[in-house]
Formats: structure tokens, C-alpha cells, sequence
């Protein structure tokens, strides 16, 4: 047990993407709700609240002793600061919220600068992957929470909470639905439609059928997390604060199943007849099958389960029946209001059906489609949402002393953005490859970037200031020490050029002056101040984020506080993730339903998916060098055998910009 604190009861966090949803989670006894506003929040697919109505809502909330935080979480481009610090003075004023929730480091500055008043908690988007990274945390102004990643074990997290600082707490995640990639490290929506997941936008590419030889299956589908009765460890850990139930795009009725479930199972722990009751709530709550993860680390659950549907809510019935009348026979009652959805999420088909009357188990019911609309039978149904007259008295007192409170307007809000003075920087143009391996022979002139792993020994390489030591985009605890180490054998052998993947991993570096630090394009920096807050961390330089549009790479050499790099060509994830399914070949190429290639390759601790087409926007290197662009990246990954890249424009997001 982790004595390191008083225990105390952690919070039950429950997600709200609309008023129904945030009344429900207040009615089943939410000790803090999490909600977003139509910008710049994680979940903009959700339908996210007002100024107004977020005000009344937070007020509400406090009549009942319940926090509320807001999700500002998502990567904010340059033109985007002064709308950002606007929505901060606004909450500020008109809402006054508990917390926000962010991603990017310049949410720490525009709150800064706007008076918020509350705390910061970092997202799970920020990617704080290995204890050590807590120490780095806890220099950022106001951020008092981590929220861990969803692949921690519990000897993970009680890894982090050893070493978080009195100052930090620990959020963890206890259910909903899990993404395949690392959160922070999925460009797949993006890459293959200019919708990123670090914007909010994700399209969800994971949930789709892919084929890979003659095999087609959902190999990146993930199952739902369930923590259930495990939820009992994390009572132990003192330095939890928080269990977060994932949901933002759910309906009132997931809500306040899942949030009545966790709060039996966090307050009577060792009730047999609490932890019944809490499971027959899950059951109920229309998620998809349930599975730990790796949450024990004895009997890790890969969530890639090929021959388990993983389509959102529960699986109701089947299509039947002739062309002209088809039918289900609901495996369940339909109580009035239900809401149906017949197909999978990724099919652009699917239908969303409302139930008008009840329906019996086994009874029929005739789904009231055209002949064009009409799937083939043994399509699933699935139920995504109900609204059972129980739950509807639940939330009615709520509801009731909302409507007593008046909406009021927000106030337009005059704060003006204070942006970083334009530096001069003297760096000359560097062109880098960036590869694997230890070259066998140093080229005479070019510089290479060399991705450093605990099992490397930068030691072998002759000193010189040519080699850009890369260290990887996610480091899971078991890899800290070793790690540090390498990092440790390349700065005593003299090396002095870095680059980082996560802000965090100063954490690895010894306390030296003289070392050329940069953050690299995993950093996902998209601004300039985020730029400053890197440069007041130690930070030499930043190679921006690979996902930008043309007009965020012209306005961001004009006030950086640092000098600039570019991916200008290379082999780019769609993703990296700590899992794989089982029937996935590495090493060899898959389909997508739309014609796209990739592969999935083992990388230390990570599997990398890669398209078989590169980033190249070598054709406006000259534009970039004359913006003032100084370092410019061409990354190399090994091919599988047969494998060639195919010729695509591989232009990103360059036209289209980013959304």
C-alpha cells in the first residue's frame, strides 16, 4: 500500500456531452462531472455546451458540493491563441469552473494570463507515460492533476504514484471505450482525411474491417474498459485522486449506470450485494464487451479480440425477415424512447432508430425501412440509448431547479493574447536522416539522427556534433531506467544534440549545461506559445507537428521563440500502439476498406502502423528555408521485404489545413 499520503476516497469523474447527460450524472451521486464546449475540446463530435448553459449548469452542480471541470484539451494552432484565451476569460468570468482539463503547454500560459483561478489538470492526450515524467510536470504553473494512460498496469500506477510530488495528484481511468493507438500518438484520422484525433475530430479508422491476405477482420477494433471489482486496488494507491469514466459522446442513461456502478463499488468495496448490484449496472450501461487491458499485470487482456463484435451498445437483435418487411426479435424488452442503431458506427448506411411503443422480449418488431435502406439480414442491432421512466424521475429534481436558474448572456470578452517576442536565431540549415541503427561508417558531412533505445550504446560511435540522438515517442515505466541510462552513456561520452519526443523526457537527462535540446515532432507543438513554455523548460529548439496546413507553417516562423524544424519527408505512423491483434501479421502489408496499404511493425516496446506511402513536402523546402525554417527531417524506417512505397503527393494536410 502507498503510505506516501493520507488515504482518501477518490473522486467518481463522469463525462457529460449534453444537459441530460450532466443532470444524470448529478442524480447517480458524481462527486465532479467533465464536460467540453464547442471549441477546442477532445470530443467535438459530442454536442458540448454553451457559455450559458455550462454557467447554469456549474452553478447547479455547486448548490451540490459537485466540481466541475472543462476539457480545453485539444493542440491549438497559431490562430487560434487569442480565440483560446478569449473562451478562458469567459469560463473565468461566467463560469468558474473547478479545473481544466489540457493538452497543449500554451493552455498553462493563456490561463496564466487570463486569471484563471482554478487548477490545470494534464490530459491524458499529453502523454505522461513514465513516473519520472511527473517531476517535469510539476514545474508547469496551476497543474496539480496527471491523467495516466489508459495502457498502465496497476504496478504502473502505483509506480507513478511512488513518485508523484505532494503538489500532483493522479487521475485514472476506469471505464469506456479505448482507443487502439497511445492517446497523444494516433495521427490515423488525420493522415487519411485531415481530421485528427488531437483536434477532437477523429473519425475512428480503428473501428473499420481491414483485410490482410485473405483474412478481414476489425484488427484494431478495441473492446470497452472495465475495471469493475478491480477498481478496489486503486483504493489503495492514495496518490488517485480521481476515477474517470470515458463517455463524453453517451447518453444520460450510460451516465448514470456507469456512475451509480463505480460509486457502490468505491464506497463498499467489500459488499458482496454492492458489488452485485454494481456489476447488474455495467450490464445495463450499452457499452461493448468489457475487457481489464493490462490493468493486472499477471493476466494482461489484449482488447483486440478478432471474433467478439466491438460495435458500440448492446447487441439487441438481427435483421430478418423478407426484403419488403424486415424485422427483429429483440433479445430484451424496447421500453418507449429507446434508441436503436442498426449496423456498425463505420458503416455509412447504418440507421438510427427511435422506439415509439413497448416491445416484449421475442416479440417482433418491424423495423419500417424502404427496400433501398434495407440491410441484409444477420445484421446486428444494437441498443445505444434508452430513457426507462425510472431514470427520467431520477434527474427530474435536477431538472426542475435548473430551469429555476436564469440563463444569462455571456459577455463578450475583451482579453488580449500576449504572444512571445520573435527571437533571432543563428542556426544554420540542417538537413537530417533520421534512421534505426547505428550506421556502420559516419558520413563525412550529413547529420543523422539516430532513435536511441535502453538497449543501445551510443558509446561505440565516434564524438561528433553530427548525430541528433532521437529518443522514442512513448516510454513506459519498465523502460525509464534504461532509458536514462543510454541517454546518460551518450551525454558522459560528449554528445550534446537531442531530440525529444515528449516534453517530459528532461526527466531522463542529467543536470548538464551545454546540451542542444529540441523537441521533436511528437511533442505535437503547434504554436508559439507552447514554444515559449518549451524554451522556459530548457528547450533549444522545436521541430513543429507534422499535421499543420500551409498557413500554420507561413505564420509560425514570424514570432517563434525558438528556432524551427520539419518533417520535410519520411515514413510517418498512422499510429503507435502497446498492443496487436493476435491474427495480424507483422512485417506484412493490410488493406483498408478503401484501398489503403500499411503495416505494423514491433519497435522496443511499441507496435508502429505505417502507411506505404511517406510524408514529402520536399517540394517546398525552398519556401520553408526562406520562412526561416532551419532544420529540416527525412525519416527512414526499414521496409518489409516486397514492400515499396508507392508514389503519392504525401502532402498531409499542407492544402487542406488542418481541422
Amino acid at each position: 500500500m502507498d503510505t506516501k499520503k493520507t488515504p482518501k476516497k477518490p473522486e467518481i469523474l463522469s463525462p457529460a456531452g449534453n444537459q441530460e447527460s450532466f443532470l444524470a450524472a448529478l442524480a447517480a451521486g458524481a462527486d465532479a462531472v467533465y464536460c467540453g464546449l464547442k471549441h477546442f475540446n477532445a470530443r467535438m463530435a459530442a454536442e458540448n455546451f454553451t457559455i450559458e448553459q455550462l454557467a447554469r449548469l456549474t452553478r447547479l452542480a455547486h448548490e451540490h458540493d459537485k466540481r466541475v471541470y472543462v476539457a480545453l484539451n485539444t493542440l491549438i494552432k497559431p490562430d487560434e491563441l487569442a480565440d483560446a484565451g478569449k473562451i478562458v476569460d469567459q469560463l473565468s468570468r461566467h463560469v468558474r469552473p473547478d479545473a481544466l482539463i489540457i493538452q497543449d503547454p500554451a493552455m498553462v500560459a493563456i490561463a496564466g494570463q487570463a486569471g484563471f483561478k482554478g487548477e490545470l489538470h494534464l490530459s491524458t492526450l499529453a502523454n505522461v507515460t513514465f513516473p519520472a515524467a511527473l517531476d517535469v510536470v510539476r514545474a508547469l504553473p496551476s497543474v496539480s492533476r496527471v491523467v495516466l494512460p489508459r495502457e498502465f498496469s496497476i504496478d504502473e500506477i502505483k509506480a507513478a504514484a511512488e513518485n508523484c510530488p505532494d503538489e500532483l495528484s493522479l487521475e485514472v481511468f476506469v471505464h469506456g471505450a479505448l482507443c487502439y493507438g497511445v492517446s497523444g500518438r494516433c495521427y490515423w484520422s488525420s493522415f487519411l482525411g485531415g481530421k485528427s484525433g488531437l483536434r477532437g475530430r477523429c473519425v475512428q479508422p480503428c473501428r473499420r474491417i481491414y483485410s490482410q491476405g485473405k483474412n478481414r477482420s476489425r484488427f484494431f477494433s478495441c473492446q470497452d474498459l472495465w475495471l469493475d471489482v478491480l477498481t478496489k486496488l486503486l483504493l489503495e494507491v492514495s496518490a488517485v485522486s480521481g476515477l474517470k469514466i470515458e463517455g463524453r459522446k453517451k447518453g444520460p442513461h450510460y451516465v448514470y449506470y456507469t456512475t451509480a456502478a463505480y460509486k457502490m463499488l468505491r464506497d463498499h468495496p467489500g459488499d458482496s450485494a454492492a458489488r452485485k448490484t454494481a456489476l447488474s449496472f455495467l450490464d445495463q450501461a450499452l457499452g461493448r464487451k468489457p475487457t481489464h487491458y493490462r490493468f493486472l499485470p499477471q493476466r494482461p487482456w489484449n482488447p483486440v479480440d478478432t471474433d467478439t463484435q466491438t460495435g458500440s451498445g448492446k447487441l439487441i437483435g438481427k435483421v430478418q425477415g423478407p426484403k419488403t418487411k424486415p424485422y427483429m426479435d429483440p433479445r430484451d424488452a424496447l421500453l418507449p424512447g429507446d434508441l436503436l442503431r442498426i449496423g456498425y458506427e463505420d458503416q455509412s448506411w447504418h440507421r438510427t432508430v427511435r422506439i415509439a411503443r413497448h416491445v416484449p422480449k421475442k416479440g417482433r418488431f418491424y423495423l419500417n425501412l424502404t427496400e433501398k435502406e434495407r440491410p441484409a439480414n444477420d445484421t446486428p442491432v444494437f441498443l445505444i440509448d434508452r430513457r426507462e421512466p425510472e431514470l427520467t424521475a431520477e434527474i427530474k429534481p435536477f431538472a426542475d431547479r435548473l430551469e429555476t436558474l436564469p440563463e444569462k448572456g455571456a459577455s463578450p470578452s475583451r482579453f488580449q493574447i500576449r504572444l512571445p517576442a520573435k527571437t533571432l536565431h543563428r542556426h544554420p540549415v540542417v538537413e537530417m536522416q533520421v534512421k534505426r541503427d547505428l550506421p556502420e561508417e559516419m558520413p563525412a558531412s550529413a547529420n543523422t539522427g539516430i532513435w536511441l533505445s535502453p538497449e543501445m550504446k551510443p558509446g561505440k560511435l565516434p564524438l561528433t556534433n553530427r548525430i541528433w540522438w532521437w529518443l522514442p515517442p512513448v516510454v513506459w515505466p519498465d523502460a525509464e531506467a534504461g532509458l536514462r541510462a543510454a541517454v546518460g552513456a551518450a551525454v558522459d561520452k560528449g554528445f550534446k544534440q537531442f531530440v525529444l519526443n515528449s516534453p517530459w523526457q528532461m526527466a531522463l537527462f542529467p543536470p548538464k549545461k551545454g546540451l542542444r535540446i529540441w523537441a521533436g515532432p511528437f511533442c505535437n507543438i503547434a504554436n508559439e506559445l507552447a514554444m515559449e513554455t518549451l524554451a522556459s523548460m530548457g528547450f533549444s529548439g522545436v521541430i513543429v507537428s507534422p499535421e499543420l496546413g500551409k498557413n500554420d507553417y507561413t505564420h509560425l516562423p514570424a514570432r517563434a521563440p525558438l528556432p524551427l524544424g520539419i518533417v520535410i519527408y519520411g515514413n510517418w505512423p498512422l499510429c503507435i500502439s502497446r498492443v496487436k491483434a493476435e491474427s495480424m501479421i507483422e512485417q506484412s502489408l493490410f488493406k483498408s476498406p478503401r484501398g489503403e496499404h500499411a503495416w505494423v511493425a514491433r519497435m522496443d516496446d511499441n507496435y508502429w502502423v505505417f502507411p506505404d506511402w511517406a510524408v514529402d513536402l520536399t517540394g517546398h523546402g525552398q519556401t520553408l528555408e526562406n520562412l526561416g525554417y532551419r532544420v529540416f527531417v527525412h525519416m527512414h524506417e526499414p521496409l518489409p521485404a516486397g514492400v515499396h512505397l508507392k508514389k503519392r503527393p504525401g502532402k498531409w494536410n499542407w492544402d487542406h489545413g488542418l481541422k
